[in-house]
């Protein structure tokens, strides 16, 4: 069976098409909106029938918008058309696309028309599209249709649209100006319409041709400019270099065997966690000096090793500064559930359960006890030092977004790795403004048997403090020295002023590596 078609761009086109989603109300908040609340979230979970019921023609109020394209309905249309699948009459679609209509969606190869063309037949989307933004943008993105809107599992080569791990990627990218970036996998291009906004170039890759296309579609629906290459990984650019490297990796760890399904989305074709792997070897060649590249991972954890252990086996002998992030882990068995219904295999079925199998009988045959998930960010330093290493487990909420955190992060590692402890103690450094001190104790005591740090935003952690640092935090405002600090503590609790520095300087260390101390 062939594929279906990718869309095409056609610069005038376009600009009916952007006009007319605009008109229409066709944007994250008016979906949401016209949606409500019940079915967005619904359809946030892939559950179709509250988001069709809410959009049966006379159901609800008028759209935001409105004006020319923006009629009694115009955002429902839309939605039913592009992201239910679901077929719309075509006077209804030639009402809610007045400048490009219908024929110019089937020039843009956006849909087709059942029947005669010239007749009003009903108008059926050969693509999802839907609408994306951030906090100063608003976009559509173009990828095949969904699940939900095929209800048939899905082909091999399916281009995904904006997903779970794309966002993640997204939120925890760092935002610094750059000149030249790398899009590595780019799917449909989701990453590069953010990357625009802070690079001067963008070179996007991908091993799946239809992909590309997506991307060059969404690209020039968005009026970018991308540089996009055809091939495996680092492959299209070997001997180029770049300021920023990010990367939502096929990172899914997949069967090789027992005829699995292989979507070229989440599979990368190699073995376990090879692909993670591979770029963490080989990254560093791409990058600048100072350059940093983020990509999201799996990574098989084997019986009687941590996750710890994988990653500093991993970055043995690599170069590169190393943030991980494990901010989630699965045993087996869950990994193998999530993934064997994946693709539209209905739960509980045979083929769910022989698939499920495979993914067991694979782990078993590595002796896998637990995967990762997490966030990789590698930077190549500027000088010639050795290289840290910060490898941090969290798995709650943290900051939205996360990229100035990380941002921040790793210049405070950095300063970290290039500055003594003479030079920590010789800073007045001030408590974070998002920190708070808890103090936990039995009733009538006279002390405080648990005091915890608490972090309100970043990587929120909590940190039990002794009480020597909870001393130091309470004198951390900006004024003296740590070096001062921590002697006049020594003096008042009359204790050696060695051992005090030599008890709080890592752990003050730790403190400003995650912005507890700035």
């Amino acid at each position: 069976m062939l594929s279906p078609p990718t869309p095409v761009a056609f610069p005038t086109l376009l600009t009916r098409l952007r006009a007319d989603l605009t008109a229409a109300g066709f944007t994250v908040d008016g979906v949401a909106e016209r949606l409500g609340p019940v079915a967005s979230a619904a359809l946030h979970r892939e559950q179709s029938l509250p988001a069709l019921l809410a959009t049966e023609t006379g159901n609800g109020s008028s759209p935001p918008g409105g004006g020319l394209g923006g009629g009694p309905d115009a955002c429902a249309v839309l939605i039913r058309l592009f992201t239910l699948g679901r077929p719309v009459p075509r006077p209804d679609v030639e009402a809610a696309l007045p400048r490009l209509m219908v024929v110019g969606a089937v020039a843009l190869r956006l849909v087709r028309v059942e029947g005669d063309e010239a007749a009003a037949g009903d108008v059926v989307a050969t693509c999802d599209l839907r609408p994306y933004a951030d906090d100063t943008h608003d976009w559509w993105v173009a990828s095949d249709l969904s699940e939900i809107a095929t209800r048939a599992p899905l082909r091999p080569d399916h281009v995904l649209g904006v997903g779970g791990a794309s966002t993640t990627l997204a939120s925890w990218t760092i935002r610094r100006p750059v000149d030249r970036v790398l899009d590595l996998g780019t799917g449909c291009g989701v990453q590069a319409l953010h990357l625009a906004g802070h690079a001067r170039s963008i070179v996007a890759t991908d091993l799946s041709e239809r992909a590309l296309e997506f991307a060059r579609f969404n690209a020039a629906l968005a009026g970018l400019e991308l540089d996009l290459r055809r091939g495996d990984l680092l492959d299209p650019v070997a001997g180029e270099r770049f300021s920023l490297i990010v990367s939502n990796p096929p990172f899914v760890i997949t069967p090789r065997a027992d005829d699995v399904p292989l979507y070229e989305y989440r599979d990368g074709g190699r073995s376990g966690d090879a692909i993670v792997r591979s770029l963490v070897r080989g990254v560093q060649d791409a990058l600048e000096p100072g350059g940093v590249a983020q990509f999201l991972g799996n990574w098989e954890v084997p019986r009687g090793r941590t996750w710890r252990d994988v990653w500093a086996a991993w970055l043995d002998g690599v170069a590169l500064d190393a943030w991980v992030v494990q901010r989630e882990t699965q045993d087996p068995a869950e990994y193998a559930e999530l993934w064997s219904r994946d693709g539209g295999v209905v739960p509980g079925s045979p083929e769910h359960e022989r698939l499920g199998a495979a993914w067991l009988r694979d782990f078993a045959s590595r002796d896998v006890e637990a995967i990762g998930f997490g966030v990789v960010t590698l930077q190549r330093p500027l000088t010639d030092r050795q290289p840290w290493r910060s490898l941090d487990e969290a798995s709650g909420p943290v900051a939205a977004p996360m990229g100035p955190v990380v941002d921040a992060g790793l210049r405070a590692r950095t300063w970290l790795a290039e500055h003594s402890d003479e030079d920590v103690l010789g800073i007045a450094w001030s408590c974070a403004a998002d920190v708070t001190e808890e103090r936990h104790g039995r009733p009538g005591a006279e002390d405080p048997s648990v005091i915890l740090v608490r972090q309100g935003g970043g990587l929120r952690r909590v940190v039990q403090a002794g009480t020597l640092l909870a001393a130091y935090l309470g004198v951390a405002d900006g004024e003296l020295t740590a070096g001062a600090a921590l002697e006049a503590i020594a003096t008042v609790l009359d204790l050696d002023p060695t051992g005090v520095r030599a008890e709080l300087v890592p752990q003050i260390r730790d403190l400003i590596a995650d912005g507890l101390l700035v």
